[in-house]
């Protein structure tokens, strides 16, 4: 381990993505893990959180409250709730730690709390922390620019688990807001969310969304650029929790230090501009 790795402590970590998040920790030199934080009064305060992720004792107890490890670490990783999320943040920008979320279906009131702390704490602020995701909304960013308003409908479809409470997922929004952005149009305009019974033909500009909730899928993205003659898919498929997980630790090791700000994984992977 390196002398300078971040210290890093989890939220959840007795759920599927706490655990996860725990295992990619540990496989990560550059980083430490160093607090796993439970429900409050929870059966599970105190138990060694490798025991929790199946990975035998690390020789970190569990602990009920960000409170209780304090001086224990450096940046916290969050895939929870938004309203525990935005407790978190207080937090972190109270006692000066850097945060990494993951959590989705904030909504706007809750985003513009969030944004409210940028000039307090470092921020890594993202639907989707898998590189390859992140990758493919630079795809998707030239393709909406090449093809602009040359006839093409626009359609966003995804899949994810039936235990998944937001829809669209955060990760199906963010790829609209990409795509409307660079066609020059506003997502809460041109965004269609929903088509039932007569509502007719699509109009030029919309950009449609199609939610799947089934199994255990981990999540599933395809962006649709379709004209008579052709169509153009830009597709990502998760088999894995960990390629979100490895993303939140990579992330986590480059905010720290960071000046105050709200950042996102375009920036850690140097792809804006």
């Amino acid at each position: 381990m390196s002398r300078n790795a971040p210290r890093i402590a989890i939220v959840g970590v007795a759920g599927r993505m706490g655990r996860t998040l725990v295992a990619a920790v540990e496989q990560e030199p550059q980083a430490e893990l160093a607090a796993g934080i439970v429900e409050p009064g929870s059966s599970l305060t105190g138990v060694d959180i490798g025991e929790l992720a199946g990975l035998g004792r690390l020789g970190v107890a569990a602990v009920d409250s960000l409170a209780a490890a304090k001086d224990d670490f450096d940046v916290l990783i969050d895939f929870t709730q938004p309203r525990v999320t935005l407790a978190n943040l207080a937090f972190c920008a109270e006692h000066g730690k850097a945060i990494v979320i993951g959590t989705t279906g904030l909504d706007d009131d809750e985003l513009a709390q969030l944004d409210g702390y940028r000039d307090r704490v470092a921020i890594l602020f993202a639907p989707n922390m898998s590189v390859g995701v992140n990758l493919t909304l630079k795809l998707l960013e030239t393709a909406a620019r090449a093809l602009g308003d040359e006839g093409y409908d626009i359609e966003v479809i995804e899949a994810h688990h039936r235990h998944k409470v937001d829809s669209p997922s955060g990760t199906a929004l963010k790829m609209g807001e990409v795509v409307a952005e660079s066609l020059g149009r506003s997502l809460k305009e041109h965004g269609v969310f929903a088509r039932e019974g007569q509502c007719g033909p699509r109009s030029d500009k919309e950009i449609g969304f199609a939610t799947v909730r089934a199994g255990d899928i981990v999540g599933e993205h395809t962006v649709m650029f379709a004209t008579e003659g052709e169509r153009i898919e830009i597709t990502h498929k998760a088999s894995s929790r960990m390629t979100f997980a490895k993303g939140a630790v990579r992330a986590a090791r480059w905010v720290v230090g960071r000046d105050a700000g709200c950042y996102d994984m375009q920036d850690v992977l140097g792809l804006k501009g």
